[in-house]
């Protein structure tokens, strides 16, 4: 993914809601079907990590969920983070258009 396509993709996860949230628990297979499911259908998710969850910083929890399914991290800011992956059908984001 290049610089210009992430910026595009930041633009466009800025103004969304998190659709996923990260608890107590951390990174459960129920929250990876859950975040699966979602980037199926949407391509670009914002996750919440809540304040209770098991990690030192939010970053890790973008790493290891992105590992877990197969995307790309976006954008890390605070206790929120953005990331991306294609979906297997019905693309709706070409990298390839956005830069």
């Amino acid at each position: 993914m290049t610089t210009k396509q992430r910026a595009a993709l930041r633009s466009m996860g800025a103004v969304m809601e998190p659709v996923l949230h990260i608890g107590k628990e951390g990174i459960t297979p129920t929250v990876i079907k859950q975040c699966w499911d979602a980037l199926e259908a949407r391509e670009l998710i914002k996750v919440q990590v809540q304040r209770n969850a098991p990690y030192g910083q939010t970053r890790e929890a973008c790493e290891e969920l992105c590992e877990k399914v197969h995307a790309e991290p976006v954008q890390v800011i605070g206790n929120r983070f953005v990331i991306y992956r294609e979906a297997r059908e019905d693309s709706r984001i070409h990298l390839d258009e956005l830069g």
